[in-house]
């Protein structure tokens, strides 16, 4: 009786012992990642939050440099973090400046922190970027083609004007 009691108790020692240890060791390693804006242009920032990256991390992707991660301050953090002495809250986040050659499409991002990487498949999607200021040209001045519309309008106008003036004008003769 004493024997099945011990044994029973050394099993339920062992089996929670070891369903807490792949938590553990888990916990060192990326778990999520989320990226902000989802969407973006060329040469903008996006915000990167890796979960499970107490120590921070490096993101990568070939749409931007690789990106340094710095945990979150913060005590407390997820589960009993506190037991197990770790630096901050297990979140790491970093800003990115996506290059302004990147082609249109979506991006995957990799997060390695701790020893361990995760791989976010079409974490992002870069959208072909305007060039602020000039009202989105990518060229500079007026193109042959800008110039016969423009006159062209203007003539249609002045051909206008001019029928209208001779038709009032042929109105008060009346």
């Amino acid at each position: 009786m004493r024997n099945t009691r011990a044994l029973a108790v050394a099993g339920a020692a062992v089996a929670a012992l070891g369903l807490s240890a792949p938590a553990a060791v888990a916990w060192d390693r990326p778990s999520n990642i989320v990226v902000l804006p989802s969407v973006i242009a060329r040469g903008g920032q996006l915000t990167i939050t890796a979960d499970g990256c107490r120590n921070g991390g490096t993101a990568t992707s070939t749409a931007f440099s690789p990106t340094r991660l710095s945990p979150v301050g913060g005590g407390g953090g997820k589960g009993n973090e506190g037991d197990r002495g770790g630096a901050g809250s297990g979140t790491a986040r970093g800003t990115a400046t996506v290059n302004s050659d990147a082609r249109p499409g979506p991006y995957d991002i990799t997060v390695t922190c701790d020893g361990g990487s995760l791989t976010k498949p079409q974490a992002f999607t870069v959208i072909g970027g305007v060039r602020g200021g000039i009202g989105g040209s990518s060229t500079t001045g007026a193109t042959p083609t800008d110039v016969a519309i423009g006159g062209g309008l203007v003539a249609a106008a002045v051909v206008g004007g001019g029928v209208f003036w001779m038709r009032r004008r042929a109105e008060r003769n009346i």
